[in-house]
């Protein structure tokens, strides 16, 4: 899969080097035809450092408890609680987390298994933390069975600013837990269903971190 070991996301190279042309471009023209052209330079060179802030891609140390899930992305949990995960229509544990801009946004497989099914959703772009996000917006959702048989999905929610999910696995693909298999752009969250009676591990309002931050234990 890509962007395991870039320390910057492939997908946010075009961005990044079509913000530093265009810095260098008007910085050129500033030299050369006006000095206001500097103004863009200096807002082309702010948006390419953010855009690498954006999409940086950090080592993460994932825990070796073979029963502990973990977060899928850096964020904050928004949402907590029973809910009807509604691609399998099973009542499972919930649990959202919302990415900002300046979160780290490549998204983790929350545990080892195997894809058994994916499923994909076009539709609006609500902001995430609105209660009509896990309907109606575009998502990426992948369900996954354990070798021990406990069943999970986790969804890629497409935000207000989120216009493009990326998520590179497949079904029959075998993940390890921690492992990189997508992203999205520019503000999103991620949706973990868990088997019901999973011990929770999290707390509203709590940060995550992707690879690290254990949601909750298998039981």
């Amino acid at each position: 899969m890509r962007n395991t070991n870039t320390p910057v996301a492939f997908e946010g190279f075009p961005f990044i080097l079509g913000f530093l042309a265009a810095t260098v471009l008007f910085a050129v023209a500033g030299q050369f035809l006006h000095p206001a052209f500097y103004a863009p330079a200096v807002l082309g060179a702010l948006l390419t450092l953010f855009t690498v802030f954006f999409f940086r891609n950090p080592e993460r140390t994932t825990p070796a408890n073979e029963q502990a899930v973990i977060a899928p992305a850096d964020g904050v949990v928004i949402f907590l609680g029973k809910a009807v995960e509604p691609h399998t229509k099973k009542e499972m544990e919930k649990v959202s987390i919302f990415m900002s801009v300046f979160n780290v946004h490549i998204n983790r497989a929350p545990i080892d298994g195997k894809v058994v099914d994916a499923f994909y959703t076009k539709g609006k772009f609500y902001d995430v933390r609105d209660a009509r996000a896990t309907f109606e917006n575009e998502q990426q959702g992948l369900v996954i069975d354990t070798a021990n048989g406990a069943r999970m999905v986790v969804v890629q929610v497409a935000g207000l600013i989120a216009r493009r999910i990326v998520c590179y696995a497949k079904v029959g693909d075998l993940l390890a837990k921690g492992r990189r298999y997508g992203l999205i752009r520019f503000g999103s969250r991620l949706d973990v269903y868990l088997p019901a009676g999973t011990a929770i591990k999290v707390a509203m309002g709590q940060k995550t971190v992707a690879g690290e931050t254990i949601l909750g234990i298998l039981q």
